[in-house]
């Protein structure tokens, strides 16, 4: 598992927001063994297709998302502060006073009016996103314009960091997690033919995945992510959602996709026959490549697979390392068995 996290580690330093994942496709394709065939399409999704010892009776294709949340300029203000607007669902509030940094290297602060300067009716509301701005110390536009331009897109500023008995926390575990698990299930011998597609822009609409499906036209699709785990203090019983420490969470609905019920099911029992922990969600909520990939074709029988993520879409996701072991033995075990099914 070590090599899995060093993965893991590698590709979420990288940037990559729907629509400009071009650094991520590289490291994923320089993680590839040789055997691959691995095409990019012209939305950018990667399709791999490994050869295994023999021809399954059924397609499997596995899925996961190169893109992560990040922000993109939409002004420049005379004074030399970057209006922006997120891409993917970032809650204004976790932005404040964050470090975020551009491709070329240019680092900025998220700022916004001080709470001091901020009538009562302000202070009450939730913050507006339109009322913040990226600060890259430019004095005027014409400064900032050395910099950025319009459609420059910014990142969180974070490092990978482990803490505590067995966790971590960086941007972009979402879903950087799945493509390492990808890239580690195709560096093995396998037993059948398989494909791993590496999605695009799921953060803004699932895109990528759709394509992807009517590419492969597979019998079975297993989507791995992560999914949001609220098992903090002050929470008690279903608002917790899912737990850390619990294993791989397989979803049976979200707002995107009902769940094929007998892989549902499947999941939990091959969870049981591995030996590894497994727990689902008590919250319908959110949604992911399923959504587009179950719908696709003539139909396409689904399962997701996710490791729980405390503070997602955040500079500081948190997991456990424990939890993304269980997902990617029950992932491995998952597409033996639909592909002999």
């Amino acid at each position: 598992m070590a090599e899995l996290f060093e993965n893991i580690k590698k590709l979420c330093l990288a940037d990559g927001t729907s629509g400009d994942e071009s650094d991520v496709t590289k490291l994923i394709l320089s993680m590839l063994p040789q055997e691959c065939d691995a095409k990019i399409d012209p939305l950018g999704n990667i399709i791999v297709n490994k050869k295994g010892a023999t021809t399954p009776k059924n397609k499997v294709m596995l899925a996961a998302h190169q893109d992560e949340v990040g922000f993109i300029v939409t002004y420049i203000t005379d004074d030399g502060n970057l209006k922006f607007t997120t891409v993917g669902g970032i809650n204004p509030e976790v932005v404040i006073g964050r470090q975020l940094h551009f491709k070329n290297g240019t680092v900025g602060v998220v700022g916004g009016k001080a709470v001091h300067q901020q009538s009562p009716k302000e202070r009450d509301e939730p913050v507006k996103l339109d009322t913040l701005t990226i600060d890259i110390g430019a004095s005027s536009k014409a400064e900032a314009e050395k910099y950025v331009s319009l459609g420059d897109c910014a990142y969180f500023r974070s490092d990978y960091t482990e803490l505590g008995n067995g966790y971590l926390r960086e941007k972009a575990l979402d879903d950087r997690i799945g493509c390492a698990i990808m890239v580690d299930i195709l560096n093995k011998n396998l037993p059948y033919d398989v494909t791993c597609v590496f999605t695009v822009q799921e953060e803004i609409g699932t895109r990528g995945a759709k394509v992807a499906a009517y590419t492969v036209k597979p019998d079975y699709a297993i989507v791995l992510e992560t999914t949001t785990a609220c098992d903090f203090s002050g929470n008690d019983g279903e608002k917790r959602v899912c737990e850390l420490g619990k294993g791989c969470v397989v979803s049976y609905m979200d707002r995107s996709t009902i769940y094929d019920r007998e892989l549902y099911r499947l999941g939990f029992e091959k969870a049981k026959e591995i030996n590894v922990p497994c727990q689902t969600k008590t919250l319908v909520a959110g949604g992911n490549d399923s959504g587009a990939i179950h719908s696709s074709v003539g139909g396409i029988r689904t399962v997701a697979l996710s490791v729980p993520c405390r503070y997602l879409h955040s500079s500081s996701c948190m997991i456990k390392k424990s939890d993304v072991q269980s997902t990617a033995e029950l992932a491995y075990a998952m597409y033996l068995a639909l592909a002999e099914k």
